[in-house]
């Protein structure tokens, strides 16, 4: 996975690139080839951070598990598929 670091760089790559798109002092091949770059660099920071969406809900989920082992059964313990 990509460090907090690497992310950072990125994140500032972009704001650099969009500095520069603003700036009006690119020809087109220049802008096109700098937007290009800003979109790879969106995409792989969007999958980074989506990979860290997902840990943290396998964490929340993983804690949410420990907690149920502990809570009362509520009718008696007793399991479902014995009523009949």
């Amino acid at each position: 996975m990509e460090s907090d670091a690497g992310l950072d760089r990125r994140l500032e790559r972009i704001e650099e690139i969009v500095r520069l798109l603003d700036s009006d002092s690119l020809g087109l091949d220049e802008a096109l080839a700098l937007f290009e770059e800003g979109v790879g660099h969106i995409r792989r920071a969007r999958e980074v951070l989506a990979r860290t969406e997902l840990r943290v809900e396998e964490l929340i989920g993983e804690e949410d598990e420990e907690v149920r082992e502990f809570e009362p059964a509520g009718d008696g313990g007793g399991d479902d598929a014995e009523d009949g």
